[in-house]
Order: structure tokens, then C-alpha cells, then sequence
């Protein structure tokens, strides 16, 4: 799944309130015992509604809400921290990853159920509003995925996943508002999955083959 971080949730740890399903992809190169190379590619939704939190009273009367979906491709760099890239798999391996991509959002926004008269003495939400209104919105982001995660083999190709991981990104308009919300912080994302992994061959070790004269 997909979660959203930014202006419209008091959630710290993001709006859990309303996650978006996602799917990933990916294919891993392994380059040593402990490195290798993840292209991995993710789909899913992104959103919020303010009129879910009653507390600060402000985000009920407010209402804003968003919707987007997002398309995102990766590079990572994954490290193995037992180093076992190429040896007995049937354990918990622990994993941590970092690396660059872009994200591709389509996104829908809207503030038709805002309370004026509750804000009608705050002008700098009003104009921020204005601006944000005829503001375009990103087509295309460059996001910094960061995360961790855990495999466990259950046969020779076959592995079960789990990972956590949170996108830095660069801009405020994710969630199509920023001067009438928080202009000063840029908005963020994380994914959470489980899934399977399907090793292709059956290579163990990084020994030399054995030589024939």
C-alpha cells in the first residue's frame, strides 16, 4: 500500500486512515555477497480527506481532499547486511536500500465542502487558496526512495518479502495545495509490502568454477 504524508493529515507517521492499494515489480541483479541492483517499478493510489480527523477542529471545516494515482520507476542500490547474497537463504535475511526514481501522478483535488464563514477572518488561508486554484499540478516528480526490509527463503527459487519503505520528494503540490496549507514543507509518501520473490538459477557461492585440462 501506498501512504500519504503532507499537508492534509495530522498523522506524523502519515494519513494510515486512508491508504491506497499499490503493486511492485521488480527485478534484483546481485552484484557481490552483500550488494545489488534493484530496477523496481510501483503502481497504486495516493490520498486523503481532511473531514476524517476532528481534531484540530479546523481540518473538518476545511475539508480538502485528494486523490492521485501514481506510477513510479526506480533504481536502488540494496545492501544485504549478513552478506548472503550467494549462500544459505533459509534464514531471516534483513535488508536496506536507497536510490532515485521518478514518479508519474494524475491528480484530483478538491475543497467544494470548505467552510467559508469559519475562515472568513483567515486571509492568508484565503488567498493561499486563490493561488493554489489556478496553480498547475505535477505531472512528473523526482522522488529518493529509502527503506528496509526482510526475506526468507522457503525453497531453492522461491522467498517470501516484507519492507517498509518512505519516498523524499521535492515538491508540495502531491495533494494539489500548498499556499493555503503549509507552503514551508515539501509533501511525502511511503509503501508497505509483502509479496514473493522468484530466484532465477540455483548459484551458491562466488567459487571459481572448476577448471579442465
Amino acid at each position: 500500500m501506498f501512504v500519504y504524508q503532507g499537508d492534509l493529515t495530522p498523522e506524523k507517521a502519515g494519513a494510515f486512515k486512508t491508504p491506497g492499494f499499490a503493486f511492485n515489480l521488480f527485478y534484483n541483479r546481485l552484484l557481490s555477497p552483500s550488494f545489488s541492483l534493484r530496477t523496481n517499478l510501483a503502481h497504486g493510489k495516493l490520498w486523503a480527506d481532511e473531514a476524517n480527523y476532528d481534531d484540530p477542529a479546523w481540518r473538518k471545516q476545511r475539508s480538502f481532499w485528494f486523490n492521485a494515482r501514481n506510477t513510479e520507476i526506480s533504481e536502488l542500490l540494496v545492501w544485504n547486511v549478513l552478506r548472503n547474497n550467494y549462500g544459505e537463504r533459509k534464514i531471516l535475511s534483513p535488508y536496506i536500500f536507497a536510490g532515485a526514481g521518478i514518479a508519474s501522478l494524475h491528480i484530483n483535488r478538491g475543497w467544494q465542502n470548505l467552510n467559508y464563514d469559519y475562515f472568513v477572518t483567515d486571509s492568508a488561508m484565503l488567498n493561499g487558496l486563490a493561488a493554489d486554484s489556478v496553480h498547475s499540478l505535477p505531472g512528473t516528480i523526482a522522488v529518493i526512495p529509502v527503506g528496509v526490509g526482510v526475506r526468507y527463503s522457503i525453497s531453492n527459487n522461491l522467498s517470501l518479502m516484507a519492507e517498509a519503505s518512505y519516498r523524499f520528494t521535492f515538491n508540495d503540490y502531491i495533494d494539489g495545495f500548498s499556499q493555503s496549507a503549509n507552503p514551508n514543507t515539501n509533501d511525502h509518501y511511503s509503501n508497505y509490502s509483502i509479496g514473493l520473490i522468484y530466484t532465477f538459477g540455483k548459484k551458491t557461492s562466488l567459487d571459481c568454477p572448476t577448471m579442465r585440462y
